[in-house]
């Protein structure tokens, strides 16, 4: 699931549709919300980056938080993402990847082209983003956002875990299995990073009337389905309707949080 152009395509054609994918649930988009600002104790004035924002779901009410005064940078590679920002003063575009972000900050050579200066946030959410960064390179960009990171500055990578409880059909749970980094992995790289680290775990139960889902995985909501073709998914979905016969789909989002936290007088 590491990013490529094939990722890169998925989320241009997904970009005018994918708020409607989550727009049933308010519900979730403010729990998601309150737990990404809860765990990194955000603060009014707090200076945020959200890597791999999307469509600003999560930064527009991130920004309510840290107040109208201060500003989220929306750090995403897709500009048909970031076209979909809300035109709300304060959420500030980057077209750029993880990787971008923390090439020139990886090891903290100044006078290379920075596009967001070293020490300069309080808070660097990544959601859901992680899994795109190729392994090879995960400990380098973790060290890299890392290096974003003010005194007391806190880095927050919100992942699902290994195996999931997601109504999906057999094929696409396993290739899930198979390529989801293990959030213990990431803990390791913030800790080589010198930050100090927590891992903790929420889950929010998902209730989605059963056609909306169906559409959404036609829709490839998830990066990983891009990888089946439309004859795959065709009898994935055929799957997933046989084995779930009622109206209504209930299952839980368990997420891991996984905390770093720099050292200073913030943090002390």
């Amino acid at each position: 699931m590491a990013s490529g152009p094939e990722t890169s395509a998925h989320y241009e054609r997904l970009a005018g549709s994918y708020d409607e994918n989550w727009a049933h649930s308010e519900a979730f988009l403010d729990w998601m919300s309150d737990a990404i600002a809860g765990s990194l104790d955000l603060a009014p004035g707090d200076r945020v980056a959200d890597v791999g924002c999307g469509t600003g779901l999560f930064a527009r009410r991130l920004l309510d938080v840290v107040g109208p005064s201060a500003r989220v940078l929306c750090v995403d590679p897709s500009a048909g993402m970031l076209g979909q920002l809300p035109p709300v003063d304060g959420l500030v575009a980057v077209q750029a990847s993880a990787e971008d972000l923390a090439a020139s900050a990886a090891d903290g050579d100044a006078s290379r082209s920075v596009l967001v200066a070293l020490g300069s946030l309080d808070a660097v959410v990544v959601k859901e983003a992680i899994h795109h960064v190729a392994t090879a390179d995960r400990s380098w960009v973790v060290a890299g956002l890392a290096g974003l990171l003010a005194p007391g500055g806190r880095l927050l990578v919100v992942m699902l875990p290994t195996t999931i409880s997601y109504p999906l059909f057999d094929a696409a749970l396993r290739r899930f299995e198979e390529l989801q980094p293990d959030p213990e992995d990431i803990a390791a790289h913030m800790r080589a990073a010198g930050l100090t680290v927590t891992v903790a775990y929420q889950e929010f139960e998902l209730r989605i009337p059963k056609d909306r889902y169906l559409t959404m995985v036609r829709s490839r909501y998830m990066s990983l389905l891009a990888s089946f073709d439309d004859d795959e998914l065709a009898a994935g979905i055929a799957e997933i309707d046989a084995r779930y016969p009622g109206p209504v789909l209930v299952f839980p989002d368990r997420f891991a949080f996984v905390l770093g936290r720099r050292d200073g007088a913030d943090g002390d």
